[in-house]
């Protein structure tokens, strides 16, 4: 197996072995949307952090990356490197001895940039590389969770209204999001990071366009049963669409 820089020639090789991950993925979690093509990885080429897996001239795999950043993941005060999904792939013979060869080398490369936080999205259903990387002593960051939007069969619950926030009512719920922030800082989780003040908070939520669903009691919020009022907020909003 020889391992070489991530170049734009490598390109079309990678997005093949991409998309055939994703197809895989896609046989476990129906809700996954047929694409042609995922997207474009020459941006990956370009920052020289990427690098490819080859065996009798063929590509086997390849190990991409953002840009470095500081602050990372705004859990420590460390620079961190994070490949999203889409920018790291293997074919499905011998993936766990790819992925480590390629890790070898791509890690040598990321902290010689000073980033020691390293980030690799996989697959929720990649079992193997998830051991492998545990073994490298990687952790479980977090789970984007994808599921059919279905009607939940649950009882209506008289004296709460279930509503979404307008733009200008999201600082509602910034005591809320103050409360989420310590339970964080707490055992197990230990997600050492300071919290943004009310008007951050504010602000970022418009730019990324959240939307806040929230259980109200006598106009005011209320959680006297989260479960179930989760099963209700989910329902609204897949009603709304």
């Amino acid at each position: 197996m020889d391992i070489l820089n991530f170049e734009k020639k490598h390109v079309k090789e990678a997005m093949e072995i991409a998309l055939a991950n994703y197809y895989d993925e896609r046989q476990y979690v129906k809700e996954l949307p047929q694409v042609c093509d995922i997207p474009d990885l020459y941006g990956f080429a370009e920052n020289g952090l990427g690098v490819a897996a080859f065996e009798n001239e063929k590509m086997i795999g390849f190990l991409c990356c953002c840009e470095p950043f500081d602050n990372a993941f705004r859990a420590t005060d460390v620079r961190g490197i994070f490949s999203p999904m889409g920018a790291n792939a293997a074919v499905s013979k011998n993936r766990p001895p790819i992925y480590a060869a390629m890790y070898q080398a791509a890690g040598e490369k990321w902290i010689k940039t000073g980033a020691v936080s390293h980030a690799i999205c996989l697959y929720a259903h990649d079992e193997e590389l998830q051991r492998q990387f545990f073994r490298y002593g990687f952790g479980l960051r977090c789970i984007d969770a994808i599921g059919p939007m279905e009607l939940i069969n649950c009882e209506f619950c008289a004296g709460y209204d279930f509503v979404e926030l307008s733009k200008a009512e999201c600082h509602f719920i910034y005591p809320l999001y103050l409360a989420l922030y310590r339970h964080y800082r707490e055992s197990p989780f230990f997600m050492n990071r300071e919290p943004e003040t009310q008007g951050v908070f504010v602000v970022s939520s418009m730019q990324e366009g959240a939307r806040y669903f929230v259980a109200k009691q006598n106009g005011k919020k209320a959680i006297p049963d989260l479960e179930w009022i989760l099963k209700v907020l989910i329902q609204q909003l897949a009603d709304s669409g």
